[in-house]
């Protein structure tokens, strides 16, 4: 059943499945893994391992996808795909699970990410940064089942260098991303969503409202000091289902305690709980 779902049924079952809209990024630094997991004497890509199957086994019932960050597998060198590809057949089937991979590039090369992100590791969804031009999007527009989360207005506080920078009508570059990544939904089988940061909530609703049905990725509430509250009033009038996610915050609450999964699993329910007043929208 899951395999017929288009990308949009799939990502509101999840939603209401686990009643979350809860993202738990899965960023594993070996800086700041629990000592019982990085004293042993596995190799690191063992260790990455073992650490984000037993993060994905105390919050799977909390979150309604994973998205793991492609930077930390490739760091862990010819191993780390190994270990990304691992990690994916642990997560279980009716998560979403987006590749937080940003790529953005033109002809040929795109069409190569896009074979490896949907037709190889077979993920719901991958991140996409469109600053080379929206036809980068173009080789990953064809399958229904799958969704895309493009660069829209980031967490960061670089975003003011180039997508909160102003055109001459006065919109920012963000709602022109919105505006355009609309307009190129109509044409598009895979479903378009946007990565939008929690810790820009005064520019947010300008963005999002040029694109009212998109799926929207929502970093920063985490360590990046996004405010639940103010977002959840953003999201009034969005009809798109969000996904908020935590990475650092929850994956690495248990600091170095022996039963550092009990930690964050707690982690993981309580942010789960703070969500509620978006998630009640969704299910």
């Amino acid at each position: 059943m899951i395999d017929s779902m288009t990308f949009n049924e799939k990502l509101r079952s999840a939603v209401q499945a686990t009643e979350s809209t809860l993202c738990v990024g899965l960023d594993p630094n070996l800086d700041l893994m629990p000592d019982p997991i990085t004293s042993s004497k596995q190799p690191n890509s063992q260790k990455v391992e073992q650490f984000l199957k037993q993060v994905i086994d105390v919050t799977a019932e909390h979150c309604a996808a994973y998205k793991p960050n492609l930077g930390f597998f490739e760091a862990l060198g010819a191993n780390g795909w190994d270990t990304f590809e691992a990690i994916l057949n642990y997560i279980p089937s009716d998560k979403i699970i987006i590749a937080d991979a940003k790529r953005g590039d033109i002809s040929s090369t795109a069409e190569h990410y896009a074979k490896a992100f949907f037709e190889h590791f077979d993920v719901d969804a991958v991140t996409l940064n469109p600053l080379m031009g929206f036809e980068t999007l173009d080789p990953f527009l064809n399958d229904s089942s799958k969704g895309i989360y493009v660069l829209t207005l980031t967490s960061n506080p670089g975003a003011k260098d180039i997508l909160l920078k102003q055109l001459a009508d006065g919109e920012t570059i963000s709602s022109f991303i919105a505006k355009e990544l609309n307009r190129k939904q109509q044409a598009s089988k895979t479903t378009i969503g946007m990565v939008v940061g929690a810790t820009k909530a005064d520019e947010l609703e300008s963005v999002i409202n040029k694109f009212p049905t998109s799926p929207l990725l929502i970093p920063g509430v985490g360590k990046q000091g996004g405010s639940i509250s103010a977002l959840n009033k953003s999201l009034e009038q969005h009809a798109g289902t969000p996904l908020i996610n935590s990475s650092r915050s929850i994956i690495y609450a248990g600091k170095n305690e022996a039963n550092w999964d009990r930690q964050v699993a707690k982690a993981a329910k309580k942010f789960k709980t703070k969500l509620a007043p978006i998630t009640e929208r969704y299910v």
